[in-house]
């Protein structure tokens, strides 16, 4: 069996945000204004503009949630 070693340099490094399959923003919506998400993948958080949140997307996975939801600043 194989044992990974784990390199301190590289786990200091903050992970690049996961990337949204296109597909699944293609069917995703807001769940409270069922309107179209925005990718942000710099924030690492589908945005809707609609409602004025924006979800955090955490390990590739959407939380579509509106109490996870953070509040869009104006």
């Amino acid at each position: 069996m194989r044992q990974l070693s784990e390199d301190p340099d590289r786990m200091a490094q903050s992970p690049d945000p996961s990337p949204i399959d296109p597909r699944l923003l293609e069917i995703l919506v807001c769940p409270l204004t069922k309107g179209p998400l925005e990718y942000d993948r710099a924030a690492g958080e589908l945005i809707s503009r609609q409602a004025g949140l924006a979800y955090p997307v955490r390990d590739g996975i959407p939380i579509m949630l509106v109490d996870e939801a953070r509040k869009l600043e104006d």
